[in-house]
C-alpha cells in the first residue's frame, strides 16, 4: 500500500470517528460517542451529536497526526449502511473537504471496513469475518469479486439484542459491556430459546423470554446476563462454525462492537482451536465503530482506482456488505 496521508470519517451510528492513516500507519484515531442513561439512540440527536462534535475531532486528528490540513492526500467517509442522519453529517464533511482541498473522496461500506481493517492490521489473509455488531450480525467471506454472506440475523444484531435488555434492566446505552462484567460473575445457566434457522439467526424471541423471566423474579440479573451472552454467542459459533466448513477458510476474524466481549472472544479462540485454523482479533479500538477502519479501507479502493464524486457520494443507510464490487481485491 502506498503511503498517502488518508482521512477518514465515521459516522454510522452513536460513534463519529476522524483518523488520519499513512500507508498501514495509524498516525491518528479518535472518536466521540452519542451516550445515555436511559432509551436508546434517537437517529436525530445523533446527528447532532455528531455535528456538535466534528470540528472538535477534526482539529484534534491533525494535531495527534502531526500534519495539516492541506497534507491530506484524499478522504474516505462511511458512505453506508447506517443510520440516516448520522451518516448525512460525515458525507457532508468529506464534500466539503473535497471541494475545499481539490483531493479525491471516496465512500466505504462499514461493514466491509470491519473486515479490512482486520486484513490490513492483523495480517490476516482470507478470513472468514464473524462481524457482531449493534445493528449487523453477519458471517462474511470474500468469494468472486464480493463479501458474501453466509449466515445473518433475520430480525435484530446482536448488539442491539444486547443494548435492549440492558436497557430494560436499567444498565444504559451501551449496555454491552456491562452485561460482560455481571456475566462474568456467574456460572449459571438457565435454559432460553436457542433459535438458529438453518445459517441464520433470530434474537427476537430469546429477548422476549429474558424479560418474562426478569418479571417473574425468580432469577438473578448476573445469572441472565450469563445465559443470554452463552445462548446468543454459541449460536453466532454454530453458523460460523458450519460456514467455515462450507468455505474451507483457514482463518477466523473477529469485528464490530461486540467483539470487545471477554466470551466471544474466548468461544471464537476455543472454535479455531478445535478446526485448526487461525484466529485474529484487534485492539478494541479497532473493533468498536472507528474512522482508522474507513481511512484504511479508502486507502485500497483509491490505490485500485475507485473514487466517489459530489454526485456519487450520496448515503446508502440500507446497502448491503454483498452487494459492493470489491474491485481492490484480485484474488
Amino acid at each position: 500500500m502506498k503511503s498517502k496521508t488518508i482521512l477518514g470519517i465515521e459516522s454510522t451510528a452513536h460513534t463519529f470517528g476522524i483518523a488520519v492513516t499513512q500507508g498501514k500507519k495509524v498516525l491518528s484515531n479518535l472518536r466521540d460517542s452519542y451516550t445515555t442513561e436511559e432509551g436508546g439512540m434517537i437517529p436525530f440527536k445523533v446527528g447532532e451529536h455528531h455535528l456538535k462534535v466534528f470540528i472538535d475531532l477534526f482539529q484534534k486528528a491533525l494535531g495527534n497526526a502531526k500534519i495539516k490540513i492541506k497534507d491530506i492526500d484524499a478522504i474516505a467517509f462511511s458512505q453506508s449502511p447506517g443510520l440516516g442522519p448520522a451518516l448525512r453529517i460525515g458525507a457532508t464533511l468529506a464534500r466539503s473537504l473535497h471541494l475545499l482541498l481539490k483531493k479525491p473522496m471516496v465512500g466505504v461500506n462499514h461493514c466491509i471496513a470491519h473486515l479490512e481493517i482486520g486484513r490490513i492490521l492483523a495480517d490476516a489473509k482470507d478470513p472468514i469475518l464473524v462481524y457482531a455488531s449493534g445493528a449487523n450480525t453477519q458471517i462474511i467471506a470474500y468469494d468472486e469479486n464480493k463479501y458474501r454472506i453466509f449466515g445473518e440475523t433475520l430480525d435484530i444484531g446482536i448488539g442491539n439484542f444486547l443494548d435492549s435488555f440492558g436497557r430494560y434492566v436499567g444498565l444504559g446505552f451501551p449496555a454491552g459491556p456491562e452485561i460482560d462484567k455481571l456475566a462474568q460473575n456467574s456460572k449459571n445457566y438457565i435454559e432460553l430459546p436457542y433459535n438458529v434457522k438453518g445459517m441464520d439467526l433470530v434474537f427476537g424471541g430469546i429477548l422476549t423470554n429474558l424479560r418474562q423471566k426478569l418479571q417473574s423474579k425468580e432469577y438473578e440479573l448476573k445469572d441472565l446476563c450469563y445465559s443470554a451472552q452463552e445462548t446468543v454467542f454459541a449460536m453466532l459459533m454454530e453458523v460460523t462454525e458450519r460456514a467455515i466448513a462450507h468455505t474451507g477458510k483457514k482463518e477466523i476474524l473477529l469485528g464490530g462492537g461486540v467483539a470487545c466481549n471477554s466470551r466471544l472472544q474466548e468461544m471464537a479462540r476455543i472454535l479455531a482451536k478445535e478446526r485448526g485454523i487461525k484466529y485474529y482479533i484487534l485492539p478494541n479500538e479497532y473493533n468498536v465503530d472507528n474512522a482508522a477502519m474507513i481511512a484504511l479501507t479508502g486507502a485500497l479502493m483509491l490505490e485500485s482506482g475507485v473514487s466517489t464524486s459530489i454526485a456519487e457520494s450520496i448515503v446508502k443507510p440500507y446497502e448491503r456488505t454483498d452487494e459492493v464490487v470489491v474491485s481492490w481485491r484480485n484474488d
